[in-house]
């Protein structure tokens, strides 16, 4: 074991079980370890932190296991600033480049540490004018400067909350035999704590909103004033406007349950009156559209996206049908998120996932445990997940928040 390198890190390592993720990681990787010191942080704000000696017999296993380690938020003691590289063509980087986690992540460049902003998963990190920043692959350009290795990288990971509002006996696994209404109640209390530190919530939703009957629960959370944006795809609008303005969300009757007559064909109605209207705004302004959740985001200027799928009908003007652009909009439209809250849409659910850093807390409500399951594992692990019927959970959340 002649190959050594050692590594510091700092945070709730025991409450996290960073502190043991860390050791194992350094034994599967073919190494071994010498703890010099671990100081135990006493409080619910003081940090544990940890001085490890890592011995390898190879120094390409030291370098394999450094990499591993820094992903767990440890860093070298001896502090070296981050390689850099051009990349040779836009859209092109090195291949040894650096790719982002969605923790926060400090750069040395200089002899500094500088805070990595626009914080996201699956990045590169560009250093330009003395700033680092993640970057999508897409949006690299020739020439720009892009950290290479994991060398002088340093990142913090989310720690696990030691007062999580109570909410902590709900995000070690994820099952049904729950009672909704605790659930609910610890939501509602997030919603006020965020909404009383002027923190922006973010609504994420498919159409199965309105299929199980959530569309006035989600209304009048609208109206409180508990939503800043609502980030969809076009089969939420659709059915709502066609909730609105038939009474029927995939051609059935919401209020008996059945079937009506050519009710197939309402999503295609409803789709039709909102183009003669121009925009969904436009139908509200004729008059037309009344109520529903799109009509909520109109009247209390919440802005929403709706970004477009290849299954979709029509679709409504207000739909992107340009993935990157939808992409672009529904990132802009998290920037500055302290709460997002995932209703029964695995696909934009997940989305959302990849684009927010670790410390936006995620709720995630669906009825299949698995849609809550593959949130979290795709590294959104700070997803806390709710398994119930979507409709009911609405419902008894704007009665919590009333």
């Amino acid at each position: 074991m002649e190959h050594v390198e050692i590594v510091e890190a700092e945070g709730h390592l025991v409450d996290s079980q960073i502190l043991s993720k860390v050791m194992d990681r350094v034994i599967e990787s073919g190494a071994v370890y010498e703890v010099l010191d671990f100081r135990l942080g006493r409080t619910n704000d003081e940090y544990s932190r940890l001085r490890l000696r890592v011995l390898a017999p190879t120094e390409e296993i030291l370098q394999k296991t450094l990499e591993e380690l820094v992903e767990l938020g440890c860093y070298q003691a001896q502090i070296k600033d981050v390689m850099l590289k051009p990349a040779p063509m836009d859209r092109v980087v090195p291949d040894d480049f650096y790719s982002t986690t969605n923790h926060k992540t400090f750069a040395r460049i200089d002899g500094n540490w500088l805070e990595v902003s626009r914080q996201r998963m699956d990045a590169v990190i560009i250093v330009v004018d003395g700033k680092a920043e993640c970057r999508k692959l897409r949006d690299v350009k020739k020439g720009e400067m892009v950290v290479c290795g994991p060398l002088g990288i340093k990142i913090q990971p989310e720690f696990k909350e030691r007062d999580r509002l109570g909410f902590a006996f709900m995000s070690n696994d994820i099952s049904s035999e729950r009672r909704a209404e605790t659930a609910v109640k610890k939501v509602a209390e997030m919603m006020r704590q965020a909404k009383s530190e002027k923190g922006r919530i973010i609504i994420v939703a498919g159409p199965v909103v309105i299929h199980t009957g959530g569309t006035g629960g989600l209304s009048g959370i609208i109206r409180k004033g508990y939503v800043d944006a609502l980030l969809a795809g076009n089969a939420l609008a659709v059915h709502d406007v066609e909730h609105m303005l038939f009474g029927t969300s995939l051609g059935v009757d919401l209020e008996h349950g059945n079937p009506i007559e050519e009710g197939h064909k309402n999503h295609m109605r409803a789709i039709n009156t909102i183009n003669r209207y121009g925009s969904i705004h436009g139908a509200v302004e004729a008059g037309v559209l009344k109520s529903g959740v799109m009509y909520e985001c109109v009247m209390n200027n919440v802005p929403f996206v709706l970004a477009g799928s290849i299954r979709d009908d029509g679709p409504l003007p207000d739909t992107e049908m340009d993935l990157i652009k939808a992409q672009e909009l529904y990132a802009k439209s998290l920037v500055g998120a302290r709460m997002v809250i995932c209703l029964s849409s695995m696909l934009h659910s997940i989305g959302v996932g990849n684009m927010l850093p670790s410390w936006v807390r995620v709720v995630c409500v669906d009825i299949n445990p698995a849609v809550v399951t593959k949130l979290s594992d795709r590294g959104s692990q700070q997803t806390v997940g709710v398994v119930t019927d979507v409709g009911t959970f609405l419902n008894l959340l704007d009665q919590q928040l009333a």
